[in-house]
């Protein structure tokens, strides 16, 4: 088994455990988001809590499509089976993309931290959103393994909230800092990783020459 199939079995494993936890924990354990607000303080906008939690359900839904959407888009038996599939997928995680980044829009004014952190994920939306458009724009100019690369690109940012709460966990269980300030340096230092870690893989791993594994 060569280092691409070990490293997509791994991505499978944490992609699966991730959104069985996402769709629990936001649906079925805590669907009022009560652990996850009661750390929100000092807000300047007061939190209208039926249509917060209304955005944020549709956000934690469609961070799931893409994530799924594009962990089989990456599989390579799936690519040859069916071309077409691929294409008609592809465009799902794009659209679910679009809307992850709007609703994320929409609450990221009422993130824990105040304006600090509500700049690093609009911030943050940008630069999904381009790299991902990107990688659209690239397949339509027949630059296969550019789309590609992009594609991994974008698709790192589907961790986006496993990173800032593993950061987060990790500096206020770890270093005893308030959670307020841990989850806001969580936030910039997952942008970090987002933009750094992929191109350590796609050059390291050969993954610019081929992504796509067998499974």
């Amino acid at each position: 088994m060569n280092n691409r199939k070990i490293l997509y079995g791994v991505l499978v494993c944490i992609s699966i455990l991730f959104i069985l936890y996402a769709l629990l924990d936001n649906f079925i354990i805590d669907p009022g988001a009560e652990g996850f607000l009661s750390h929100k303080t000092g807000l300047r906008r007061e939190i209208h809590l039926p249509a917060w939690l209304s955005v944020m359900r549709i956000h934690v839904a469609f961070a799931c499509i893409a994530m799924a959407a594009g962990l089989v888009n990456f599989s390579n038996r799936i690519f040859q089976k069916s071309r077409k599939f691929h294409r008609i997928n592809g465009y799902l995680y794009m659209v679910s993309v679009l809307l992850v980044v709007i609703t994320s829009g929409y609450m990221a004014p009422y993130a824990t931290g105040g304006k600090v952190t509500s700049m690093a994920f609009n911030a943050l939306n940008l630069i999904w959103l381009f790299i991902t458009v990107t990688a659209l724009v690239q397949i339509k100019k027949k630059r296969v393994i550019r789309h590609r690369n992009w594609m991994i690109r974008s698709y790192a940012f589907c961790f986006t909230n496993l990173l800032i709460h593993l950061i987060t966990s990790v500096l206020q269980q770890g270093f005893g800092l308030e959670y307020a300030l841990s989850y806001t340096v969580g936030v910039y230092g997952a942008i970090v990783l987002l933009l750094i870690v992929p191109n350590i893989l796609i050059r390291t791993m050969g993954l610019s020459r081929k992504i796509t594994v067998e499974l």
